[in-house]
């Protein structure tokens, strides 16, 4: 396979594209850019920075990736990188940025990741595999997501918030605090509103499967006495049990903001 640039794009020396690579027209890539076997940037996209984009991705017109962190003061640094896993699909004007220096200097999304219009991704955060960003979504910094994570139009998410995997973010919610795995929040800002069940079948778990996780979600969540309580309580009575030790881990772990609770 060969590699294809049209007349009007802009490929800087030092470049690297691989094999069945396709730039379109009014295209920019920048010179510490790396593009993956099979990627394509339709028309007007730019991939700059220090980024590594991997094979058989998508950049529609306007998608952005590698720009710096949206930081007052930062300038380009050779630590501040962004990676970008196989298979990825970016449509218009959707943006992600590379790290601070300071903490890290990388941002890095996974394998199958579907971003939408105008949906953002901000300096340093750590995105799992298969996760769909619908139009305008917003993550701000240091936000950690797990695998198979949906997010629905116009939602955002605080800095240095942790999303578990297979969780749902409505549409229009203002994420403030740690959203548990496999669970489903709403609302400005946003309240744990139970399971993310429809999603949960939708990728094979079992009804055994959605008992135990339930169990574990009432056993934290629901009944008397303390939370702090109710969780030790629930780290017994389930510590054989992965699916429901997954949640409650999540929880245990702790990071710098609070857990999202029923609201």
């Amino acid at each position: 396979m060969t590699v294809t640039v049209h007349p009007s794009a802009v490929v800087e020396s030092g470049a690297q594209l691989h094999d069945g690579v396709s730039i379109g027209p009014f295209c920019h890539v920048g010179p510490n850019v790396e593009l993956g076997a099979g990627t394509r940037l339709i028309s007007h996209a730019s991939v700059i920075g220090n980024t590594r984009v991997g094979k058989n991705c998508v950049l529609h017109p306007n998608a952005a990736l590698g720009g710096l962190p949206q930081v007052i003061g930062m300038t380009e640094h050779p630590e501040s990188r962004l990676e970008v896993g196989d298979g990825c699909v970016f449509r218009e004007y959707a943006t992600a940025h590379t790290g601070l220096p300071k903490t890290g200097g990388l941002t890095v999304m996974g394998t199958n990741c579907y971003i939408m219009i105008g949906a953002h991704v901000a300096h340093d955060c750590r995105l799992g595999n298969n996760i769909v960003m619908a139009n305008n979504v917003s993550l701000a910094g240091h936000i950690e997501v797990g695998d198979n994570v949906w997010f629905g139009g116009l939602s955002a998410v605080h800095q240095f918030s942790r999303i578990g995997r297979n969780a749902f973010i409505g549409g229009g919610a203002i994420v403030v605090e740690d959203v548990i795995p496999f669970g489903s929040v709403v609302g400005n800002h946003a309240k744990l509103a139970g399971l993310n069940t429809v999603g949960l079948k939708r990728r094979g778990f079992t009804k055994a499967d959605l008992h135990e996780i339930r169990a574990a979600y009432k056993a934290v969540f629901e009944g008397g006495g303390l939370f702090k309580q109710r969780l030790d309580t629930a780290a017994e009575t389930f510590a054989d049990k992965p699916l429901a030790m997954e949640l409650i881990n999540f929880i245990r772990e702790g990071g710098d903001r609070p857990i999202c609770k029923p609201g």
